[in-house]
């Protein structure tokens, strides 16, 4: 029984990083930073480096960086489309590294489920912000930041304290997104099919009427 609750617990864990980087990469390494270094929970060896105090200040300060830039209409979107590059990568080191000592193919496997998964996450969340953005009143985007910040340090934090129930969240989570991101990516291809006519300056004339 042992065994099969360690195994749980580094599923969730691997798992949890993941899609946890794919929405605030910055968020999830200060929470399992702060974690481990205050004997909170207790980190694999490859994850140790995280209660590090210049990882934990870095992140920390990143971590302010994103939670304003995120705040901001239109700035959000510019944040998530550079970090495509550093979220995704990132969700399949920790995915990886939260293994331990494995052999090589298993993490190789963590690192590709990690990547995907983080990549579907930050496609759900870029995309979800996309659309937001599209009202005019900035208070829908923040309350959007806000819950994705507090999901995240939850969701890190329960992967790592309650990794059964995490994974069965986590599980619907994903049914969720694959239900979900082919909606959002229709809503972004008019969103964007808008925008380019109204900078082309190929506005739609309506139909001429014949006597």
């Amino acid at each position: 029984m042992d065994d099969i609750n360690q195994i749980v617990h580094t599923i969730s864990l691997s798992m949890g990083a993941a899609w946890a980087s794919g929405i605030n990469l910055y968020a999830t390494l200060l929470t399992l930073g702060l974690l481990g270094a205050t004997g909170n929970m207790s980190l694999p060896p490859d994850l140790q480096i995280l209660t590090n105090p210049l990882v934990i200040g870095a992140a920390g300060l990143m971590f302010v960086v994103e939670f304003v830039a995120d705040k901001m209409p239109g700035v959000d979107t510019g944040w998530d489309s550079i970090h495509t590059f550093v979220r995704i990568p990132a969700g399949a080191l920790l995915a990886a590294g939260s293994l331990g000592e494995v052999n090589s193919a298993v993490t190789l496997a963590a690192a590709i489920l990690g990547g995907t998964l983080a990549a579907g996450s930050h496609a759900t969340k870029a995309g979800s912000r996309v659309l937001i953005n599209t009202s005019p009143e900035p208070f829908s985007n923040w309350l959007a930041s806000l819950a994705e910040d507090v999901a995240v340090i939850t969701g890190v934090w329960a992967s790592l304290a309650h990794p059964y129930v995490f994974l069965v969240i986590l599980a619907i989570l994903i049914a969720l997104m694959i239900w979900l991101l082919p909606k959002l990516w229709a809503g972004i291809k008019k969103v964007f099919a808008v925008l380019g006519r109204l900078f082309s300056g190929n506005k739609q004339s309506p139909p001429s009427v014949k006597g």
